[in-house]
This record gives C-alpha cells, sequence and structure tokens, in this order.
C-alpha cells in the first residue's frame, strides 16, 4: 500500500535525522494524499490563491462569501473572475492583487493553458508554467502539484506551518542556518507526505484511519 510504504520510508529516515521527529510521525501514523475537489485545476488554482497568506480560518470565510456572492446570481464561483464583478470579489474580501489573481487563471483557462499534457510535467517544469499567471507563486503551484496532482513528493519549503512544525520538531529553530530544503532531500520521494503529516501534526488532528 502506497500509504505504508511511504510512512515507512519517512519513519527510517527521521529515525537517522530527529527523535522527536520520528516519535512524532511515528505517532500520527500513515497519512494518504486525498484526491483532487476539484475537476478543474483552474477552480483549485483560484482556491489556493484565496488562500495565500491567510490563516485557514480567514480564507474559508472568503471563499464561502465567494461561494455565497456567485450562487446569488446563479453563477460558479469562476464566473466572478471577470471584470465585471471585481467590486463583488473586493466586498467578499479578496484584495485587488487577488482579484487581479484569479482573473488572470481565468484568462489562462481560456486560453487553454490548463490542458491535460500539464498534468503529465514533472513538478518544477508544471510549476514554472503556472508561475507565469500573474499572482500565481510557487507556495500555489506547490498546493496544486500536491492536492490537485496528487504528486507525492513535494516539499512546500515557502509554507510557513509546514516548515514551523518541522523547526520545532528538530530544535532547529535558526532560520537562517536551517535549510529546509536540503533537510527534506532524504525523505524523497515522499515529501509530500512529509508535509501531509507536519500539518496534520501542527493542527493536532489524529491521522485518518489507513487500513493494512
Amino acid at each position: 500500500m502506497p500509504e505504508a510504504d511511504s510512512h515507512a520510508h519517512l519513519l527510517a529516515v527521521a529515525q537517522g535525522l530527529s527523535t522527536p521527529l520520528h516519535a512524532a510521525l511515528a505517532g500520527l501514523g500513515p497519512v494518504a494524499i486525498t484526491p483532487p475537489t476539484h475537476a478543474r485545476v483552474a477552480d483549485r488554482l483560484a482556491l489556493e490563491v484565496v488562500n495565500q497568506q491567510l490563516s485557514t480560518k480567514a480564507a474559508a470565510a472568503i471563499w464561502s462569501r465567494v461561494e455565497a456572492a456567485s450562487a446569488a446570481q446563479g453563477l460558479a464561483p469562476r464566473d466572478l473572475f471577470v471584470s465585471e464583478h471585481t467590486e463583488t470579489l473586493r466586498t467578499c474580501g479578496l484584495s485587488a492583487a487577488k482579484v487581479r489573481a484569479v482573473q488572470a487563471i481565468r484568462l489562462a483557462d481560456e486560453a487553454g493553458l490548463f490542458g491535460p499534457s500539464l498534468a503529465t510535467l514533472p513538478h518544477p517544469e508544471r510549476s514554472a508554467i503556472l508561475r507565469g499567471i500573474k499572482g500565481v507563486g510557487q507556495w500555489t503551484a506547490d498546493m496544486i502539484g500536491l492536492f490537485h496532482y496528487g504528486d507525492p513528493d513535494i516539499w512546500p519549503a515557502g509554507d510557513v506551518a509546514a516548515v514551523g512544525c518541522l523547526r520545532r520538531l528538530t530544535g532547529c529553530t535558526d532560520t537562517q542556518a536551517f535549510d529546509t530544503h536540503a533537510f527534506t532531500l532524504p525523505f524523497a520521494p515522499y515529501r509530500s507526505h512529509l508535509a501531509l503529516s507536519l500539518w496534520r501534526l501542527r493542527d493536532g488532528m489524529p491521522a485518518p484511519t489507513v487500513a493494512a
């Protein structure tokens, strides 16, 4: 089973790097990469843009307002990502920069940027394409790779929650000296599972049960 294999690998690597990290991962158990929640990558990309630099609670509240505003007009959220609905999006809580970003995502979608071939690319190449859209950075590209395409080997070095939890568990609190990208390389090819585990550990939530 993929989750069992990835967990065994994480434990084996962590055992040689950090006792607290190993203990935390062992106590958590396997964490699976869930199937994508959106049929269209553009829709997930817009959601992740809204999530940028916000707490989970704040981002969820803004997205709920976007959904409510679109439903009130008999539209899908992506139908608001046009210039005539700029003020509606601003009222929902999106910053001016995020409004421009979701509008750019819609234009990219209409131009055919999110075709099936995107799924076949390695994460670095796909990220470069996504970062070509105004307002889409590496963190957002990482979230798409992990949560939409299910890539098992992404380390989101720009994610404050995952990095913060890793620093706490390893005791490496010096942000200048601790290169998390280098530290997590031995966890390849399952760095996405490491990130998912760290998010769950940070949230204090039990891992979903994975059948043996």
